[in-house]
């Protein structure tokens, strides 16, 4: 692994534990074992750091939803791969998706200009699925805003879940999720 890897992994460790604004460079570089001038020759500093993670993970995002979208497949089914999508990133991705959820609002200039339109596409391709879905018949007819936000809500906090289970009950998860979030939990 890179030492720029490392970095980047044990910031995203800091800042899902404190905070992105709460960590300096210098908390940054005591964690590493390391001098905090050092840490510039890998990195320009704590704003790289956060968009680095940020976009990392909003790019997964993205390739995702581009393989869901050419999945010839039911609304239904394409909405199981999403929620799927969001539990994988989650394990992959477990403190750069805090990071990402908690203080995506301090990215700056282009870095949050990317994000923003990342974010925005991938809940307009989430709303067109919900959409079809109801076009067909296969959920009901109910405000797809209210759709997304309550699908987004649960797949937003996976990262909270997920480090506190077995590996069991992430397979269950994986299992039972896309059922409860789709169909309900009635029998």
């Amino acid at each position: 692994m890179t030492r720029k890897k490392q970095i980047l992994q044990t910031a995203a460790q800091l800042f899902k534990e404190r905070g992105y604004s709460a960590v300096t460079m210098r908390d940054l570089a005591a964690a590493m074992n390391m001098k905090a001038a050092s840490l510039y020759n890998h990195i320009s500093g704590k704003q790289e750091i956060l968009a680095t993670l940020i976009l990392e993970v909003a790019h997964e995002f993205t390739a995702g939803m581009d393989a869901v979208e050419a999945y010839d497949k039911s609304a239904f089914a394409k909405a199981e791969q999403l929620i799927l999508l969001h539990i994988t990133i989650a394990l992959e991705y477990t403190n750069a998706l805090a990071v990402l959820n908690t203080d995506w609002m301090h990215l700056e200039g282009k870095a949050y200009q990317e994000y923003i339109l990342l974010r925005k596409t991938y809940e307009l391709d989430f709303k067109k699925i919900l959409q079809s879905g109801i076009s067909t018949g296969e959920f009901k007819n109910i405000s797809v805003e209210t759709m997304l936000f309550n699908l987004l809500s649960t797949l937003r906090s996976i990262y909270l879940w997920i480090p506190k289970k077995s590996t069991t009950e992430v397979a269950d998860l994986k299992k039972e999720l896309p059922q409860i979030l789709l169909t309900g939990i009635s029998s």
